[in-house]
């Protein structure tokens, strides 16, 4: 493998703005012959559980945020015919304000980052910038904040972004490796942004999330039926695999199998972990709002006894959206692709994370990887952040991207193409209005749809 010297990848870097000036990514025009969005929808849900896909449908039609976060396969439509460079990093694909969030490191401590990689697939780096960009321009107007409000927010994230990979291009290779924010860091150095009110909300948050594991979601999500614990039953959500008609013996053996396989995927260690469980129970779960439909399935596991559980979630994995526009995964195994790219992209990593495939009843190859249900999991709740809190919250974001594109990207090269000026801040603060624009468009067109009849959506859950 070359290695040029940092010398050389600075100028590389420099040079791309030749080929793609930076003031050249403020723009967004869609063009005359672009797709209509809700075919390009209706493409996307072709291999999704068809009774589940109206729930999808009545997520997203809760605001033009909640329909944003469904739709990065239709940005990465758009923006595969926009100004690029060939600066590549591993994407994470969906890189909106939704996806970030805390979780529990090998070593317990909560720490803050990227939390979905459902679409990740190397790429330009600035695709994941403008996503994470454009979400703070949705959500703010979401918010009813005013354009100056949503302008500081935007900005924060954009120029917290390059800051901090300037920073990560001249630290140590090992360094980068090792950085994270700790959920304790991000009280420290924020809080003092923020009222009191959010500081105490952000408190309870994380107190919540220290509360979530898999003994919190035993508690939560199974009973005892005739001295065996089982799931509880919560349709269309929850479905326990016995309610699933005609389908549970095959699901069952089906669940069975893949732990088997999923195992192997698994380095040693961890695999030695897991086999000091033994399978219990499992249901069909509805998760997210752009998964919704895609095959996801929690699976009960029990070590010493029933006060001992481990809740995996087995979801499926299909090509990331951001593949027809730039090539097909290296990997082929798409919850390979998913499990790879979390890894090079996150501070710390599910230690349960791996992957397998099945063949359903009409024979037809599915792929899913594993992780665990609840691992310190908690989210940023954006409907009750002040303008101050969502700018703060913006920082953070902006740091955990720079972060996991440093560890998977050139620094050097991504840090001189950006500069020390803010001539990108502010173009892609220009993009990010523009984008919400063309959401605000398309969650029109997609709302009409619903209410002609064309598409169909079941709202309240």
């Amino acid at each position: 493998m070359a290695h040029p010297s940092k010398a050389e990848r600075a100028a590389a870097g420099k040079a791309a703005r030749a080929e793609v000036p930076r003031s050249s990514h403020a723009v967004w025009e869609p063009p005359a012959d672009r797709r209509d969005p809700i075919e390009l929808l209706l493409e996307e849900e072709q291999t999704r559980v068809r009774d589940l896909v109206p729930i999808r449908h009545g997520r997203m039609l809760v605001s033009a945020f909640t329909f944003y976060r469904g739709t990065a396969g239709l940005m990465a439509a758009d923006l595969a015919g926009s100004p690029r460079t060939a600066l590549h990093t591993q994407l994470c694909g969906d890189a909106h304000l939704s996806n970030f969030g805390a979780f529990a490191a090998p070593d317990r401590r909560l720490i803050f980052g990227l939390n979905d990689f459902d679409e990740t697939l190397p790429g330009p780096f600035e695709w994941d910038v403008k996503r994470l960009a454009a979400s703070f321009a949705v959500a703010g107007r979401d918010r009813g904040f005013d354009a100056k409000q949503r302008q500081q927010s935007i900005l924060a994230a954009v120029r917290s972004y390059r800051v901090a990979v300037r920073e990560f291009a001249e630290m140590r290779r090992l360094d980068v490796w090792y950085a994270r924010l700790d959920i304790e860091q991000l009280a420290a150095r924020w809080s003092s942004d923020v009222s009191a009110k959010q500081v105490k909300r952000f408190e309870r948050n994380v107190a919540k999330a220290r509360t979530k594991d898999s003994l919190r979601a035993s508690d939560k999500l199974t009973h005892v039926v005739d001295g065996r614990v089982r799931i509880i039953s919560d349709p269309p959500l929850i479905v326990p695999l016995e309610e699933l008609e005609g389908e549970s013996v095959a699901v069952e053996n089906t669940v069975r199998s893949v732990l088997r396989s999923y195992r192997r995927s698994m380095q040693n260690d961890r695999r030695h972990l897991l086999e000091g469980f033994e399978y219990a129970h499992s249901a069909r779960k509805v998760v997210g709002v752009g998964s919704v439909g895609t095959r996801a399935w929690i699976v009960l596991l029990l070590g010493r006894d029933e006060s001992d559980p481990l809740f995996l979630q087995l979801k499926e994995a299909e090509a990331s959206v951001l593949e027809p526009y730039l090539g097909a995964s290296r990997f082929g195994h798409s919850g390979q692709r998913v499990v790879e790219g979390q890894r090079l992209m996150q501070s710390a990593s599910d230690i349960m994370l791996g992957w397998t495939r099945s063949t359903d009843a009409e024979g037809v190859d599915h792929e899913f990887y594993f992780r665990q249900l609840w691992d310190g999991k908690g989210s940023a709740i954006v409907e009750t952040m002040e303008p101050a809190a969502l700018t703060a919250y913006a920082e953070m974001c902006g740091w955990t991207l720079a972060h996991a594109h440093a560890r998977s990207g050139d620094a050097v090269a991504i840090a001189s193409y950006l500069g020390a000026a803010d001539t990108f801040d502010r173009a892609l603060a220009t993009f990010a209005e523009a984008y919400a624009d063309q959401n605000e468009r398309d969650f029109a067109a997609f709302s009409a749809a619903i209410a002609s009849g064309r598409i169909e959506a079941v709202t309240g859950l």
